[in-house]
């Protein structure tokens, strides 16, 4: 069974947080959130996004990153960031890695980038700047998969 996590550093749109939901539940991935978030977590949009998901998903907050940090699972914290070292094709992931994505606004604060194991980044063309967060966690959460051969336990939950 993959232990392959996928993390949001304080997200601020509530429909990236629901297509993660959604990504959680249709992949088998534990999907932490890691408070503050930018909007209620009842919040209709984030519950449309999510559809009819959650169910399936298995969501846990982080009252910050502290919380987050003492709670997670031995294993890398790899970065998705826009200043990554390592192209996402040339990185291979570990069935343990926790896939930390940042903020939409603000990415993550030069503390996390010092603690991480590992800085990704998503080869985009010169003129793009970057992708959409959850089109940017399903990137690196597919390959991430597929290297671990998770992609054949869709729908297994582990913590």
């Amino acid at each position: 069974m993959t232990t392959l996590r996928l993390a949001l550093y304080q997200p601020a749109i509530p429909q990236n947080v629901g297509a993660c939901i959604r990504l959680s539940a249709c992949f088998g991935v534990p999907l932490h959130v890691i408070e503050p978030v930018g909007f209620a977590f009842d919040d209709r949009a984030m519950k449309r996004a999510a559809l009819d998901y959650g169910p399936l998903g298995h969501m846990i907050r982080h009252a910050d990153w502290a919380a987050f940090q003492e709670a997670r699972p031995a294993g890398r914290l790899v970065l998705m960031t826009t200043r990554g070292a390592t192209p996402l094709e040339r990185f291979d992931f570990e069935a343990g890695d926790t896939i930390l994505m940042g903020s939409e606004t603000a990415g993550v604060p030069e503390a996390v980038h010092a603690v991480v194991d590992a800085r990704v980044v998503i080869p985009l063309r010169p003129q793009a700047r970057s992708l959409n967060l959850s089109v940017s966690a399903g990137i690196a959460l597919f390959e991430a998969l597929r290297q671990t051969g998770g992609l054949s336990l869709a729908g297994q939950i582990s913590k």
